[in-house]
């Protein structure tokens, strides 16, 4: 059964009752994918160490996956913290998707969280959406049981217009695949997201990191056991 995609600012809607990507038992493996704002440059552990405070405070148990363990905390609220994570700073979509299936996907994870494109937008926008649409489908084939959420690109100033393109796009790119059947939901993480919370005009500050776990909590934790 699918999972219906939404545009709502809070995130993916209502959970789809007949898909459960989860484990009953054990931790729910989450796949932070994307670049530098994935990785969290600017706040060590980025938007994961709020993501793993609000899951723990639900008594939802959650581990990150991926090939990358050298950012964030060893300890968040006396639990150990999962480092893992695929974020790699610097990398556009495609970069991105050259590392899905292998290594990213080595891992098997439940949940996918795909912030992805901000590098594209100041380097060549153009085509942006179709590269996105290519890797949502390399991720649905590659982890196939998984919910994939993908989330418009927080506000990058540098390049306001071609922001606005791509994240109008994205909705669209979500609802065709799950149209088709496919376990994906759309989040917003633009909307909302104050340019006072870039750190530096692209990387979240601590607040703006915050702000992002909320929006991708939101849109998880029905799922979650």
């Amino acid at each position: 059964m699918s999972v219906s995609s939404s545009s709502s600012s809070g995130g993916g809607g209502a959970p789809d009752p007949g898909f459960q990507p989860c484990p009953e038992t054990g931790p729910c493996k989450v796949l932070p994918l994307g670049d530098s704002i994935t990785f969290g440059l600017g706040f060590d552990g980025g938007y994961r160490v709020e993501l793993f405070r609000l899951a723990r405070q639900d008594d939802h148990e959650i581990t990150f996956t991926g090939t990358q363990q050298m950012n964030g905390p060893t300890m968040v609220d006396g639990a150990p913290f999962p480092r893992n994570h695929e974020g790699i700073s610097g990398e556009t979509i495609q970069q991105i998707a050259n590392r899905v299936p292998t290594p990213a996907l080595r891992d098997i994870p439940h949940i996918v969280l795909v912030h992805a494109g901000t590098n594209d937008m100041y380097r060549d926008p153009n085509g942006a959406d179709t590269r996105l649409g290519a890797l949502l489908d390399e991720l649905i084939a590659g982890a196939p049981d998984a919910l994939i959420v993908v989330s418009s690109i927080i506000p990058f100033p540098g390049a306001v217009n071609a922001v606005n393109t791509f994240n109008a796009a994205i909705p669209g790119l979500v609802e065709e695949r799950a149209s088709a059947g496919a376990h994906i939901i759309y989040a917003d993480q633009f909307m909302g997201f104050p340019t006072s919370e870039l750190g530096d005009g692209v990387h979240p500050n601590q607040a703006g990191y915050a702000r992002m776990a909320g929006v991708w909590y939101d849109a998880i934790s029905g799922y979650l056991r």
